[in-house]
């Protein structure tokens, strides 16, 4: 978990610790008020817990001072400004989030991304979309908005034919293997990443699983500009924005681009995957 991130949790716990002590609170007491367990007023305070916005309106009653649930509230919508749990976001389905992601894309003029275990959003065919998203939301237990979501992946991907827009992906040679479908639909998704090769708006580098390394490719991200990264967890979906983090990210890039490989190599490589399918 980001130190950043970590960092704000404890300083809301303490906020909380404070406002319980100036009430004449012991822990135990304001458990009792609250109706929960001792254990969870502790980990809220040490900040090991991040509190839903009904816990800190509860605590500001708890305390006497519900005129306080507001700020409490402001503190807590600015660690989810940075962590989004997926839970929440796709509390009602896929679609609103793709729909976000058309907003993203549409604001930004180069996209910088690496995947390591699936083939990129914005180059995926309907097919191999929905079966994404038919997954993920029986993981997930959330809404099935399947078509819906399929579409608006598929409208962002308007913006690959926009002149002037760069979209500099990396994915590792792995993720061409990685059968999440059926084996019909994997072998159509390589023809449609092959034939996006040569597209003047489209950098799309291989890496090949034998090649030397700086740095192993751990996750997959998406740098926005240089503005934004995105950074997904099982759990939640990062928005990282700090310069420092966005420099993190870029380096990490372009280690990883020095070991691609583009273009007929490209080619070669996801064919090779793709013939696996036919005989497999």
């Amino acid at each position: 978990m980001s130190t950043d991130f970590q960092s704000a949790r404890v300083v809301l716990g303490a906020r909380l610790r404070e406002l319980r002590t100036e009430a004449g609170l012991d822990g135990k007491g304001i458990a009792e008020r609250l109706g929960w367990q001792r254990s969870k007023v502790s980990r809220l305070e040490s900040g090991k817990q991040t509190p839903s916005a009904a816990d800190l309106a509860l605590w500001a009653d708890a305390v006497g001072r519900p005129d306080l649930a507001g700020e409490l509230k402001g503190r807590l919508a600015g660690l989810e400004t940075q962590y989004r749990s997926w839970r929440r976001q796709l509390a009602g389905g896929h679609r609103a989030r793709q729909e976000l992601g058309i907003v993203e894309t549409a604001a930004t003029q180069t996209i910088r991304g690496l995947e390591v275990a699936r083939i990129p959003g914005l180059f995926q065919t309907a097919p191999y979309a929905r079966a994404t998203f038919e997954a993920n939301a029986e993981f997930r237990q959330v809404p099935r908005d399947i078509e819906e979501s399929v579409r608006a992946r598929i409208r962002r991907q308007g913006s690959l034919y926009e002149s002037g827009r760069r979209f500099r992906f990396l994915v590792w040679e792995g993720a061409l293997y990685v059968l999440t479908c059926p084996r019909e639909v994997m072998a159509a998704q390589l023809d449609r990443l092959v034939s996006l090769i040569g597209l003047d708006t489209i950098e799309l580098g291989i890496i090949p699983l034998g090649a030397q390394l700086r740095r192993a490719p751990t996750h997959g991200f998406w740098i926005y500009d240089q503005r934004l990264v995105i950074v997904e967890t099982l759990g939640t979906e990062m928005w990282l924005d700090d310069e420092d983090t966005i420099q993190l990210y870029g380096r990490a890039w372009d280690w990883l681009a020095e070991a691609a490989v583009h273009g007929q190599q490209a080619r070669r490589i996801i064919g090779r995957a793709r013939a696996s399918f036919d005989h497999g």
